[in-house]
């Protein structure tokens, strides 16, 4: 019996309208869609008046839930796994997926689509020739702290993603980590909100002092000097 496709589809980060024509042909064509979260997913679908069935595939149900993916990928089934936003196995659940699949020769294609760490990296006017993605730093201060000693070392662009009731928290420990370094902090890329601010960390510590932190945050931090 012929193996299915594990197709990775990208989908937008905010406007909606920014999924592109082969990302709808994919979705349309295949037997079944795994999706992080179904109901953020069934408003895409709505939107693109598509009727493809859904399955959760999310942290907590990752592992169970891989080896029923990977059963009917063996069986000729196609897949297509996409995250809540952006690219799927970015900072999202999707690598064990992966790994398994390929495991098993099953083919894989990725389809493209936004990622925020791609876009808040090519507005932040920090060198985009070599960069690091760090994902999350986490929810323990130790862990943080123990990556942004790594960071401050560290001469290439720097891209991390914070949560809204993080920002504070992580700016400040930026500051007393790196120092005053210079940062480019990007929220709600691609929705009504969006705004770019740019300037050292004690400045931005300061504008979120004044203001409650709003939305989904992408920090770009300038290499070490």
């Amino acid at each position: 019996m012929k193996k299915g496709t594990l197709y990775l589809v990208g989908t937008p980060i905010g406007n909606l309208r920014d999924m592109s024509f082969r990302a709808l042909q994919i979705l349309k064509k295949v037997n079944l869609i795994a999706a992080e979260d179904t109901r953020h997913t069934r408003k895409l679908l709505s939107y693109y008046d598509i009727h493809t069935s859904l399955t959760s595939f999310f942290e907590h149900n990752e592992l169970k839930k891989t080896s029923y993916l990977v059963k009917r990928l063996t069986q000729g089934d196609e897949i297509a796994l996409v995250s809540k936003a952006g690219m799927p196995g970015i900072s999202d659940p999707g690598y064990y997926l992966i790994k398994e699949a390929i495991k098993e020769g099953i083919s894989l294609i990725p389809v493209p689509g936004p990622t925020a760490l791609i876009l808040a990296l090519i507005v932040s006017g920090f060198p985009t020739h070599s960069f690091v993605f760090e994902g999350f730093l986490g929810r323990n201060k130790e862990k943080r702290i123990h990556k942004l000693r790594k960071i401050k070392e560290e001469e290439r662009t720097t891209v991390i993603y914070v949560s809204p009731h993080r920002i504070r928290k992580v700016l400040s420990e930026i500051r007393q980590i790196l120092g005053d370094r210079r940062i480019t902090v990007v929220r709600e890329i691609t929705k009504k909100f969006e705004e770019t601010i740019r300037g050292r960390v004690g400045e931005v510590i300061k504008i979120f002092e004044e203001r409650e932190p709003k939305g989904e945050f992408t920090l770009v931090i300038e290499g070490k000097p």
